[in-house]
């Protein structure tokens, strides 16, 4: 699951529409990796190693200007994307092998502790600003908001939050995922491993690029995709249907699952339960796993959530409002799933104009 770190979101602006493609045509982006992407669409980028403070290397990449020589072209914004421990683009340690169960012991709070400040750090040395803004979707913003929660220095390194389908509590997600937390974590294990889940295989590639690309399929791919994050199929531009599937379920740890089975049956979020009290005691000094207060977070905050999304389910976002200190925005899209934050056709006006709006205004104060 990718978490979008930037000074603002230029690169998904509205772009051409294109039409459906006959045969089994197979769009370039589809085989590319994040350069590559960002080069296609005819921007510059640059990437960075970031190095976690306990030996995660994280791949990020940066957008630092508009289309073209011009730094004053698009909306004129630095743009940086990040990545998570373990997937696709990070999955490199100072010593230790991701064929090793000990580089895939980690989950939320690992990336909230260690990859999010980390990332963020770098991006301002680079940059030379002391602030930026933190747009994050998913995932993304369920590491904020432990982030943000607890660590107050990086907190004050944040100009505004952008939420996008946030992910606190999922005690009422509909996701098919949610079928995991009736399993124990032994048998968990005994399926999964423990070391990575939901790798991208050379299988599931070729489906993507080779049967997902074409008309016939289409309808059974998109269901596949809307299965596991609510239906909004006018939305979604079916004849990039291959780039999409293809850059899919970039990997995470079995851990994290595991995490986030916690967080389902808890209803809570809290830190994870290493399975015993003496455990625990070695990672908190306490016999459980403690509870995350999102309530101490004073990072000024805007919030979209999807009325389809089956992942951040309706009542979780409910529940969530309350707590957030410095809520300045919110916007609820009726007919959003949980991909259309970032894949809807509409999003461009749903979500993404308000955004550099917002951004706007703040900087003119």
């Amino acid at each position: 699951m990718w978490w979008l770190l930037a000074a603002a979101w230029c690169l998904l602006l509205p772009e051409p529409i294109h039409g459906y493609k006959q045969g089994s045509i197979t769009n370039p982006e589809a085989n590319m990796n994040i350069s590559q992407l960002i080069s296609y669409w005819g921007y510059p980028y640059e990437k960075y190693d970031v190095v976690t403070e306990d030996g995660y290397i994280l791949g990020t990449y940066r957008i630092p200007h508009g289309k073209g020589c011009s730094r004053k072209t698009d909306n004129g914004y630095d743009v940086w994307l990040g990545n998570s421990r373990g997937n696709t683009w990070s999955r490199k340690h100072l010593r230790l092998s991701p064929e090793s169960p000990q580089y895939w012991a980690f989950s939320l709070d690992e990336m909230a502790k260690y990859d999010l400040p980390a990332t963020i750090n770098l991006i301002l040395e680079k940059s030379g600003q002391k602030e930026l803004f933190y747009v994050g979707h998913s995932q993304g913003t369920t590491i904020a908001f432990i982030a943000f929660s607890t660590n107050p220095e990086l907190a004050k390194k944040i100009k505004l939050f952008f939420a996008l389908a946030p992910v606190v509590t999922v005690k009422h997600t509909r996701s098919p995922m949610k079928k995991l937390t009736t399993l124990s974590r032994q048998a968990v294990k005994v399926l999964f491993g423990n070391k990575m889940f939901s790798t991208h295989t050379l299988l599931e590639h070729f489906i993507a690029t080779k049967v997902c690309n074409q008309k016939m399929f289409q309808p059974i791919c998109s269901k596949f995709m809307f299965s596991l994050s609510g239906f909004d199929g006018p939305n979604l531009n079916m004849s990039r249907l291959d780039v999409y599937m293809a850059h899919s379920y970039a990997g995470t740890s079995v851990q994290n699952m595991l995490h986030w089975a916690q967080a389902v049956n808890s209803g809570q979020l809290q830190a994870f339960d290493w399975g015993s009290p003496d455990q625990n005691m070695m990672h908190f000094n306490q016999l459980t796993p403690p509870v995350y207060n999102i309530t101490k977070m004073r990072v000024p905050t805007a919030i979209w959530s999807g009325g389809q999304d089956v992942v951040a389910d309706a009542k979780d976002t409910e529940n969530l409002l309350p707590k957030v200190a410095n809520l300045i925005y919110y916007k609820e899209i009726p007919h959003y799933n949980h991909l259309d934050f970032y894949l809807g056709q509409d999003a461009p006006w749903e979500i993404y104009q308000d955004l550099i709006r917002m951004m706007e205004e703040y900087l003119q104060n």
